[in-house]
């Protein structure tokens, strides 16, 4: 059995093959069928799923904004979705996901301390530019990202609380569980400078732990990581683990760890395996709530989805796209005719409350859209059924695994001749981390009736919410602009 066919896999069809697009396809009909009966069979008949998804992935916002019952619902039909539908395999044949929640452990975890050797920072500082922002030059570049409309008001309103509470930051009696803990866009780093309890979980590759273990001997607080053999001290040979094809293992682990456990999800994969690991993070957070039912969760949004917004953001767009130069008017019409109406549509109609902020990217695919809309599912279930949640929309960032990517490389380099500004991985990682520390303190930010609202809020969405255009219909001309300045 190699490794793509063991662990948690996609179910087979009658023809023996494991689809991505039947899966996909039939987790959004199931969970836009309790509200919109016509969304999900159109969803079952798209022919296209590769080139489709993009539609029906949005009407899952819009038919979940009718009440919060609604968006509830949506949510909890995906999730059943998703869970009766994957398989787990194993030596001895499939078994369904739902095992995993009693499946006993092939092996045992340990836990090895890795103390840092650092003082704590006691202060909220932000790597921006080759600068750290501090005080009052962190308070006005927060001030001034609102004003651009880059990040939410709510957004910075969470930072500088932070910043005026930094015996926050060390997270006391909390335990954070890194999944991805070598994640570009994780909080591990962050959180071990300012002198937190982090738990990483990532492959057992040497390479990657060594660098993680670097890692946190550089910094302040405590990594505890799981290895086979704790007698064998810390050896990156020996730690770490497939959350892939070793739910159980990790679950157990995880839940004898000490202090307020916190969850975060900060795994990323390419292609179907995202899916893969998603849904046995998934399947890992429902066990593990089970042994502790305290346990918060904490998850990064991708700005490049689907989201309702506020009426205030689709304000600062109409007037972004009233104010436009004289000639991008005079463009932008030409364009427009055209493409057909592709390029440069405004990107709300004035006066729509909540807007629909449609950022998705086609290149990114289908099973990227599942795997982070499986997060969002999630979270909205758990805050319903009284756990705290901190699910934060992350700003567009220059990681690896975008700028791999030409197309996205250079959309990413000319996006700020559309009003949208791209992070880079120092900045995002600890505005993040900071969203996270004000989340556990205040029981995961203030409550909100529609889980829209929820997600809305304290978004750092880079600009791509409040810009003049739809992002999407301005993409390919952002790619034009950037791509002599990605290839440099």
């Amino acid at each position: 059995m190699s490794e793509d066919e063991r662990g948690v896999v996609f179910p087979a069809g009658a023809d023996g093959r494991r689809s991505t697009a039947a899966l996909g396809r039939a987790v959004v009909a199931d969970a836009l069928r309790p509200v919109d009966a016509a969304g999900a069979l159109a969803a079952e008949r798209e022919t296209n799923w590769r080139g489709g998804y993009l539609t029906h992935f949005r009407r899952l916002v819009e038919a979940g904004l009718t009440s919060p019952p609604g968006a509830r619902a949506v949510a909890e039909a995906g999730l059943t979705a998703l869970h009766s539908r994957m398989r787990v395999a194993g030596p001895e044949g499939e078994t369904s996901l739902a095992d995993l929640v009693g499946a006993p452990a092939g092996r045992a975890l340990h836990t090895v301390a890795v103390r840092g050797t650092a003082e704590p920072e006691r202060e909220l500082s932000l790597p921006f530019h080759g600068r750290r922002l501090r005080g009052d030059g962190l308070l006005r570049q927060l001030d001034g990202w609102v004003a651009s409309g880059v990040i939410e008001p709510t957004c910075a309103e969470a930072v500088r609380t932070v910043a005026a509470n930094p015996e926050w930051l060390a997270l006391p009696d909390s335990t954070v569980v890194v999944l991805g803990a070598g994640a570009e866009m994780g909080p591990l780093t962050a959180l071990l400078r300012w002198g937190a309890t982090v738990a990483g979980v990532d492959l057992p590759r040497a390479p990657l732990w060594e660098r993680v273990l670097d890692i946190a001997r550089g910094g302040a607080g405590t990594l505890l990581v799981p290895v086979d053999d704790a007698a064998a001290g810390v050896d990156p040979g020996r730690a770490g683990a497939d959350l892939i094809t070793e739910v159980p293992e990790v679950a157990a682990w995880a839940a004898g760890l000490p202090g307020r456990p916190v969850l975060g999800n900060y795994v990323y994969a390419d292609g179907a395996t995202n899916v893969r690991v998603s849904t046995a993070v998934d399947a890992l957070t429902v066990r593990l709530a089970g042994a502790r039912p305290e346990l918060a969760l904490a998850f990064l949004a991708t700005p490049t989805d689907v989201f309702a917004v506020p009426a205030d953001a689709v304000a600062q767009s109409v007037q972004a796209y009233a104010a436009r130069s004289r000639p991008a008017k005079l463009l932008g019409r030409p364009l427009r005719t055209v493409s057909g109406g592709r390029l440069l549509q405004r990107a709300y109609v004035p006066g729509t409350d909540p807007g629909i902020a449609d950022s998705l990217v086609a290149q990114q695919g289908p099973n990227y859209a599942l795997a982070k809309r499986l997060q969002r599912w999630r979270a909205t279930t758990a805050r319903a059924a009284g756990s705290t949640v901190s699910m934060n929309v992350a700003p567009p960032t220059r990681t690896r695994s975008v700028v791999k990517n030409r197309a996205l490389a250079a959309a990413y380099a000319g996006a700020h001749r559309f009003g949208v500004e791209i992070f880079e991985p120092a900045t995002s990682n600890v505005l993040m981390a900071a969203l996270l520390v004000h989340d556990l303190h205040t029981g995961g930010g203030p409550a909100h009736e529609h889980p829209w609202q929820d997600e809305a809020c304290q978004a750092a969405h880079g600009g791509l919410w409040r810009a003049a255009y739809q992002p999407r219909s301005a993409l390919g001309l952002a790619a034009l602009l950037g791509y002599g300045a990605a290839r440099a």
